[in-house]
């Protein structure tokens, strides 16, 4: 019998629950304790106000820019990871929200992570990762009244994703571009080991 990449993809990958409060939460299969969740906004005009919270640590959570993302499902990835290397004190920088941004990245330079992935102050668009206990929500509520600017359904990141970019800097070979997603989770995936 043979299996189409949409079976194979319906089988290993996990399903990621879209609110209708427009975040998506992912409970953590290997860290049942912790969840994973994305908020999505455009339009926003505090971006720098929110990323320099972000770097003196008055915000918890990861700012990434939505232009490098393909799924949802990419982030979570790099979550789980990124969760796994701080339960193991294995990561290689300094906080569990900078390490999700530098596993997002295809290579094992940091700042080319955070320069391609991390948000910057004219951003105008931001995807908000946090990693928080199965049952807490309140912070998350903090930092949606935060933000000024439009939240979107985190479903919709495509219409913010920028697939040449993406095609660029995770080197894919017109073959994958049919299965982008799955291409750059190999790249991901794979990087500690090439």
């Amino acid at each position: 019998m043979r299996w189409s990449n949409v079976n194979v993809r319906v089988l290993f990958y996990p399903r990621i629950r879209f609110s209708s409060v427009m975040y998506s939460t992912q409970e953590l299969e290997l860290f049942p304790d912790r969840s994973v969740t994305q908020l999505l906004f455009k339009d926003v005009k505090n971006a720098a106000e929110f990323r320099k919270d972000a770097v003196e640590g008055k915000m918890n959570g990861a700012l990434i820019n939505p232009s490098m993302i393909v799924n949802p499902f990419q982030v979570l990835v790099a979550a789980n990871k990124a969760v796994h290397l701080h339960s193991t004190g294995k990561m290689k920088t300094r906080s569990l929200y900078s390490e999700i941004i530098y596993n997002l990245s295809p290579t094992n330079n940091i700042s080319e992570a955070f320069k391609r992935f991390g948000t910057s102050d004219s951003d105008s668009a931001v995807l908000i990762v946090l990693v928080h206990p199965k049952e807490e929500t309140q912070h998350m509520s903090d930092i949606i009244a935060k933000v000024d600017g439009q939240q979107i359904p985190v479903e919709n990141v495509s219409m913010l994703t920028d697939p040449a970019m993406i095609k660029k800097l995770y080197k894919t070979t017109p073959q994958e571009d049919k299965c982008l997603l799955d291409a750059v989770v190999c790249r991901m995936a794979t990087k500690d080991v090439m």
